[in-house]
């Protein structure tokens, strides 16, 4: 992490969440949307906010935390990269379900969010990324979570998974699941949705970028049956 940023975090605009209620996720995200490269974000909470860290670190955030006590953190994230321009398509889809095990036990969240870095996130991978989405896509259809099985799915076409590959997909999820299944569940799901729409998209020849920005806007967090935040 360089060092010479943080002299700069005077500056940030300060974000305190303590008082709000509700998602407050989406609001930040905008905001460090709206950041160029050298800007940054002061977020105060009254709890260690460790579900930012990999949404803003996917966004070409570096971060600092600063603990004032166990009811105030400060964190300063600055930006120092522009992954939508070095790397177009990056999987999106972050899992903000995260958050809300804060309610419940911030040490809990800690420990899990450490758990998914360390699934998902792990440096020595021996299982590349689109084929490890393309696995969770395929556990959460087999256990009936279809939100948690389209997320992975745009994550796995967003990491770099071709339309062959998701044809071979649910041609296995035909023989797993079985036909009656797969016609009254699977192909009726926001999933197959995704999937149909990678597969119409491709054939008018649009680029992956293009393809997943449709499916972020189409399928994302504001769809009642695949946002985290968001009841139908």
């Amino acid at each position: 992490m360089s060092i010479e940023w943080k002299e700069k975090r005077d500056e940030f605009e300060i974000v305190d969440v303590r008082e709000l209620r509700g998602n407050f996720l989406p609001m930040i995200q905008k905001k460090a949307e709206a950041l160029v490269l050298g800007e940054g974000l002061h977020v105060i909470q009254s709890f260690e906010p460790v579900p930012l860290y990999a949404v803003l670190g996917d966004m070409g955030f570096e971060r600092e935390t600063v603990k004032i006590s166990d009811e105030e953190y400060h964190v300063y994230f600055f930006k120092t990269a522009d992954p939508v321009a070095e790397a177009p398509g990056a999987p999106p889809m972050q899992p903000l379900g995260m958050l809300k095990f804060k309610q419940v036990d911030p040490v809990i969240a800690d420990q899990l969010m450490k758990v998914w870095e360390r699934v998902y996130k792990r440096e020595d991978a021996a299982i590349e990324q689109k084929s490890l989405y393309l696995i969770a896509f395929g556990v959460g259809v087999g256990a009936g979570r279809m939100r948690q099985a389209t997320r992975e799915l745009i994550k796995a076409y967003g990491a770099g998974a071709t339309a062959r590959e998701l044809d071979e997909v649910f041609a296995l999820l035909i023989w797993l699941e079985g036909a009656s299944t797969f016609v009254s569940d699977i192909s009726t799901s926001p999933a197959f949705g995704v999937y149909e729409l990678i597969k119409k998209a491709e054939k008018q020849g649009k680029e992956r970028s293009e393809i997943l920005a449709m499916l972020i806007e189409k399928f994302g967090e504001r769809h009642p049956d695949v946002g985290i935040f968001v009841t139908s």
